[in-house]
């Protein structure tokens, strides 16, 4: 994107996560260097979001404190993916102050994410996003960082996993604040053998025409036919207790979650809850003026949140007392229900559940 650069958030810190908005226009037109303008105190950049979080979802979390006048996700123009830092412009200035006070800092799936001012484009801060290729399969993003990081200041940094395995596939991107720190990078790294590295590592600004053939087969990888069973459900059973689940709801003896025959027939069961994308959860008795940064800040801080929604009475647009938090994880939500409900909020007391075939519908 060449009308903001992502930048280093100096904000406060506190704990929380993740369509095309039907209303969302595109970012910000860039500003002059230099120039003042009330765009610097309304346009705010985000960094680290999770790579699979959508546009609606990204909407829906920054919406929540206040009108926003344009967002926009930042994806890779070849594959399509999430480039894991997106802009938001707010209409009222104490809008965007609130956004970085309320939402810098919150743990969204396994990111943390940064919110703060973006800043005017210039040549200086431009195309300084490096491709580095040829990692050890061991490296860590951390290990990532303090390799490049002798080199200046780095923005954002992620190493590309197997979509299926979660293994490493040897590639990662560095952004660093300045081009002129990129390019020492480029000098200082590229051809060598870091520690653990068994070959040179290939070190170069990222997106150039030479990496469009690769970045081609990587979006096709993402698309392939051979990953039968993609999504929350298929990482859900082998990351988490789901065996433990089923003993609990329908008092079987065993569910081996690697088992493509128990996968099969799981899909068919209707397991209270879950949605497909996550599990849902009730949650009643709130407030009519609760709205949705409500429910993120009471959820956030037990793990890995996909969406909120408080439903809204029609007339008056006032929240009619129940709404729903959609969490990835089985375990997190189990424990966010356990720790919430029977919770005072105000002058009301929560009932929080997972979402039944009987329970309220929006």
């Amino acid at each position: 994107i060449s009308t903001m650069e992502p930048q280093v958030s100096n904000g406060p810190t506190s704990n929380t996560t993740n369509g095309p908005s039907s209303n969302s226009r595109n970012c910000p037109s860039p500003m002059q260097t230099g120039a003042a303008t009330d765009d610097s105190k309304t346009n705010l950049i985000v960094n680290y979001l999770p790579q699979n979080m959508t546009q609606e979802e990204f909407r829906s979390l920054f919406g929540s404190i206040g009108e926003i006048e344009s967002c926009k996700l930042v994806r890779d123009k070849i594959t399509g993916q999430s480039l894991g830092y997106g802009f938001v412009n707010y209409i009222d200035p104490k809008d965007a102050e609130k956004a970085i006070n309320t939402l810098n800092g919150l743990r969204l799936q396994t990111k943390t994410i940064k919110v703060s001012y973006a800043r005017p484009s210039s040549a200086s801060i431009r195309d300084a996003n490096l491709y580095v290729s040829g990692l050890p399969k061991t490296m860590t993003q951390k290990e990532l960082e303090q390799l490049f990081s002798q080199y200046g200041r780095i923005i954002t940094s992620r190493i590309l996993v197997d979509q299926v395995t979660g293994v490493s596939r040897g590639v990662g991107f560095i952004r660093f604040d300045k081009r002129i720190e990129a390019e020492e990078a480029i000098k200082g790294l590229n051809g060598q053998k870091p520690s653990g590295a068994t070959e040179p590592i290939t070190v170069k600004f990222a997106n150039n025409p030479s990496q469009k053939t690769s970045q081609a087969l990587l979006s096709q990888l993402y698309q392939s036919p051979n990953r039968r069973y993609p999504g929350p459900l298929h990482h859900q059973a082998q990351r988490f207790r789901l065996d433990n689940l089923l003993n609990m709801a329908y008092g079987v003896k065993r569910f081996s979650p690697i088992t493509i025959d128990g996968m099969t027939s799981l899909v068919g069961m209707n397991i209270p809850g879950h949605t497909g994308t996550g599990w849902c959860i009730f949650v009643y008795n709130l407030s009519p003026d609760s709205d949705e940064s409500v429910l993120w800040q009471l959820f956030g801080p037990f793990g890995a949140v996909n969406n909120v929604k408080v439903i809204r009475d029609f007339n008056t647009n006032k929240c009619k007392g129940f709404g729903f938090v959609t969490m990835t994880n089985y375990d997190e939500a189990a424990m966010a229900i356990a720790s919430l409900n029977g919770y005072r909020l105000g002058d009301r007391v929560l009932q929080v559940s997972f979402k039944t075939n009987k329970t309220h519908k929006s």
